[in-house]
């Protein structure tokens, strides 16, 4: 049996970043009897998962998306919590509704059935019957990549286990994305549906690989949730469990660097203040084109040819409610495709330049939770794709306010006319406020999910002898499951594997 390499016994570890990532390793560590002591540059938890508030709006300005509710109830478990005790999560209906340039929409649906009649209902009967073939081949993907890929620690490809790679392989995994949704689904609308998700791994749906539609089988079959108190609400209560159960917290504090000894070994965590905080090990969380040369003072080669996701700009602001528009339009979540679908991939991937014909995401917490915004008023988190700062060759100084005045002008468009016409509290981030919140090349996204940056090709998680990294950047990538899923990682290569608990497949049950 595989058994991944871990750090020499250690007692006394550094956690750097009090991001999700951060926060997970430091429960299982904590529940593994560890002493951690979690640095933090920021005044508080949550890294990207962040919240900004003003005039009574409460903004997450990091992920809005969640998913697997499991995996959150597993962070809490490795300190005996419970997470209900620590939060509450509230289901999100529909998952996403979808807007479509002939003025069409469809609601995606996590419950198999009513999925099926919506699309029968908005596409034919022959599309509902290819959705349900399609859920069939997402739950099959699902037991085959989620617990031998993707939730264990991989030290090269050759840990990849051979008998579930082979079933991978028949199922198609690594075929096209785009092209395996077409085996089942022959409708321009669905097929968008159940492929915009590759953008999250930072891959046009044309060119990543099937085995990403296991986002898809995450989001569109297992179910969204929201946070009682917003996305920002998980990260807080992450890290209230883990005060409670021992861990040290020191926020407001950059580290400079790591201190090694001459053969290579991390003995200390060096602040800017001066401080030293000695460790058996280090974990980093911060992204390893930052972590490696800023405060490891080495950058291995291959993080010069690393490929970056794209980026986006990013428009939070409140609005008065109107009612007249609400209820037919606006749901949770709404994706607005435009005409131009590959155009759109090739314009911010390939060619650097924004999206002439924009797909968008426009998240409106305040339909799931009203306490996110004044009274009769929603909070909008609006995001339009974008090169990042390595493919684009955008000044933000200079082209922020006219994309505003574009991004707001297609909202009118779409009929957000309030916030279009009289947005609240209004803040924005571009490309450039991401790379100068620590995002290399301006990317909150890390590195694109390319065949030779994923699993074991990714950048490894163990580094030396006891330096250790958690994140996006590091396996298994990008998202909030996966970042919970990198710091029990993190934490096995300190303790040993541990025994997680036992996955059902999202939505198997419905």
């Amino acid at each position: 049996m595989y058994s991944p390499r871990t750090v020499t016994p250690s007692t006394d570890i550094v956690v750097i970043g009090a991001g999700l990532a951060g926060l997970s390793t430091a429960l299982h560590l904590a529940g593994a009897g560890r002493a951690v002591v979690v640095v933090e540059q920021a005044s508080g938890p949550g890294g990207k998962a962040g919240v900004f508030t003003r005039d009574g709006y409460t903004f997450d300005n990091g992920p809005t998306v969640l998913t697997m509710p499991d995996l959150i109830r597993e962070t809490f478990a490795a300190v005996g919590e419970d997470m209900d005790d620590r939060l509450e999560l509230l289901g999100v209906h529909p998952a996403y509704r979808a807007h479509f340039h002939d003025g069409s929409a469809l609601d995606v649906l996590t419950d198999t059935d009513e999925m099926a009649e919506e699309i029968a209902r908005v596409c034919g009967a022959r599309e509902a019957d290819g959705y349900r073939r399609f859920t069939t081949f997402l739950q099959r993907l699902y037991d085959a990549e989620f617990d031998h890929f993707i939730n264990r620690n991989l030290d090269s490809p050759f840990d990849l286990p051979l008998p579930h790679l082979a079933r991978l392989v028949a199922l198609g995994a690594m075929r096209g994305m785009e092209s395996k949704v077409r085996q089942y689904l022959r409708d321009p609308r669905t097929i968008r549906v159940f492929s915009f998700q590759a953008l999250y791994a930072g891959v046009a749906p044309h060119r990543a690989r099937a085995l990403y539609s296991v986002i898809s089988y995450m989001d569109t079959v297992g179910g969204v949730f929201l946070p009682r108190g917003g996305m920002h609400a998980l990260p807080q209560a992450l890290a209230a469990a883990a005060r409670d159960h021992g861990v040290t917290f020191r926020y407001d504090t950059t580290v400079e660097r790591v201190e090694m000894t001459s053969h290579g070994r991390a003995r200390a965590v060096i602040t800017t203040a001066g401080d030293r905080i000695p460790a058996d090990a280090v974990v980093v969380t911060a992204d390893p084109a930052l972590a490696f040369p800023q405060l490891l003072g080495r950058t291995p080669r291959r993080l010069n040819r690393m490929k970056f996701s794209p980026s986006c700009y990013l428009l939070l602001a409140g609005a008065a409610r109107d009612e007249a528009t609400t209820v037919p339009r606006i749901a949770h979540h709404n994706i607005h495709f435009g005409n131009s679908w590959r155009r759109c991939f090739d314009e911010i991937i390939d060619r650097g330049t924004l999206m002439s014909d924009p797909s968008f995401l426009v998240s409106i917490p305040t339909v799931t939770d009203p306490t996110l915004a004044p009274p009769g008023h929603d909070s909008y988190y609006v995001l339009f794709p974008t090169p990042n700062l390595a493919n684009g060759r955008h000044d933000w100084n200079s082209e922020a306010p006219r994309y505003r005045e574009h991004v707001l002008k297609t909202l009118d468009e779409r009929g957000f006319t309030n916030l279009a016409q009289q947005p609240q509290a209004e803040h924005v981030l571009t490309p450039q406020d991401w790379q100068a919140r620590g995002c290399p090349v301006g990317t909150p996204f890390s590195a694109a999910h390319t065949f030779r940056q994923t699993g074991p090709f990714r950048t490894r998680n163990l580094i030396g002898d006891n330096i250790v990294l958690a994140g996006a950047g590091t396996h298994p990538g990008v998202g909030v499951p996966t970042a919970l899923i990198s710091g029990r990682l993190a934490a096995e290569r300190i303790t040993g594997p541990s025994t997680p608990l036992v996955h059902t497949a999202p939505g198997r049950h419905r």
